[in-house]
């Protein structure tokens, strides 16, 4: 079977070097209404790189309104103003990018995504404010972040209703810190913790949105922090209690958010998504929904039907990648080793240097009847225990509708927000 895997890849991969070469993945993906781009791991370059890359190219050709991403709602929608040009964000994209605080801050806050903003506000500044793209995060974890930005909000737009979130305020504020783990462990004494009180505070805020006229999107955005903060504290309650898996809140959260989205930039609105292969990549074809796991790639399939959607997994070979040893702990350019034998990682390898792959093609050449180990690389990461970990059994012809394959990667160039002057790459900017 490995062989004539490995055959099927060869006679159905697509190589490419630059943008032209994808012209007709491009077309194939381009009248979609959702195109998900994954990430093997993320921290590495190429990724950010060529999913940005594509992305141009849908928004500038093919309508595509907005780029939404495994990060937080409320430092991606600062970032999203910042592209937007609007007036209250006139300031560099290195300063911007400081709203990324949480822990892995380099996913976001790095020289790749740097490029991406500085083109993304360059083009915006050419078009209508109704035209123009943007850049949202689809995560769960912000409570405080979420709670503040409401707070701001409300003092400016509607001193009424601020004292239903400051009540909310007081009720979290002996929690405060840990990326909501304090919080978490109080409500093993308080099961109950704070949800009436976000409850009712996300109550509040969406009976008084449609009276917020002055910033239609301002008004979204604190409508989403306020559901943020609600999906937050129920994910940081059931984490306490251990009685069922975050996972599937969280995915239908990010899920949930894409679809709020679309709906607020019109019926025929297109939107991309960046984020891991592991969550974009249909989980009912691997080990994960055999443990009764979905994600956001097979809740879009279910939603908008599988033609409408193109899920695009992400993988390499060798190489580097940036990572932590341990939950917040410094971020390192790690070696990433050779994929293990008779991954698929291997099987691209032997097949190729660089390429993409129709898995419509691939199923018409050979029908695979197994599952294949397929890697991913979380933000913690250990290299002398990857053989241990890090691969997913995986239906790979199923999981995606294409992959782009790449045989040796470079880690991200993240930036450093403490020192007073980061160092820019050398091959900065990397060209888009």
């Amino acid at each position: 079977m490995k062989d004539s895997i490995i055959k099927a890849i060869k006679e159905n991969r697509k190589d490419f070097t630059d943008k032209e070469d994808l012209q007709p993945f491009i077309d194939s993906i381009k009248d979609k209404k959702v195109v998900m781009m994954g990430e093997a791991s993320h921290g590495t370059h190429e990724y950010y790189n060529w999913r940005a890359k594509i992305s141009k190219t849908l928004m500038e050709e093919h309508g595509f309104d907005f780029v939404a991403v495994e990060g937080d709602w409320p430092s991606c929608y600062e970032l999203n103003r910042h592209v937007k040009n609007y007036l209250d964000e006139e300031k560099d994209t290195k300063t911007a990018l400081k709203e990324f605080k949480r822990w892995p801050t380099w996913m976001w806050a790095n020289w790749e995504v740097h490029e991406w903003a500085q083109w993304l506000k360059e083009f915006n500044s050419e078009l209508a404010s109704k035209e123009q793209k943007g850049f949202y995060g689809l995560d769960v974890y912000s409570l405080w972040e979420s709670l503040d930005a409401i707070m701001g909000y409300l003092k400016k737009e509607d001193p009424a209703a601020l004292e239903t979130a400051k009540t909310a305020m007081r009720c979290f504020e002996p929690h405060r810190g840990g990326d909501g783990q304090q919080y978490a462990l109080s409500t093993r004494l308080v099961p109950e913790g704070c949800r009436e009180e976000v409850n009712d505070l996300l109550k509040e805020i969406r009976s008084k949105v449609p009276t917020y006229n002055s910033d239609p999107e301002h008004a979204f955005s604190t409508k989403q922090n306020a559901i943020v903060a609600k999906n937050a504290e129920e994910y940081y309650r059931v984490m306490a209690s251990g009685n069922e898996s975050t996972w599937n809140l969280r995915d239908r959260h990010m899920m949930n958010t894409l679809n709020r989205l679309l709906e607020f930039h019109g019926k025929d609105a297109k939107g991309i998504v960046w984020a891991h292969n592991t969550h974009i990549g249909d989980a009912s074809f691997t080990d994960m929904g055999d443990q009764g796991l979905f994600n956001i790639g097979e809740l879009a399939r279910d939603e908008y039907e599988k033609e409408h959607v193109s899920l695009i997994g992400f993988g390499s070979y060798k190489g580097s990648v940036l990572a932590g040893k341990s939950w917040g702990s410094p971020v390192e350019t790690m070696n990433l080793p050779e994929g293990r034998e008779n991954s698929w990682e291997d099987l691209c390898h032997q097949a190729g240097k660089q390429f993409h792959i129709n898995m419509e093609d691939l199923k018409s050449s050979i029908e695979i009847d197994t599952r294949i180990a397929h890697r991913a690389v979380g933000v913690v990461y250990n290299p002398q225990h990857e053989r241990f970990g890090n691969y997913v059994p995986t239906t790979i012809q199923d999981r995606y509708d294409h992959f782009l394959f790449f045989d040796e990667t470079q880690a991200l160039n993240h930036i450093d927000m403490e020192a007073a002057d980061a160092q820019i790459p050398e091959t900065y900017p990397f060209g888009l």
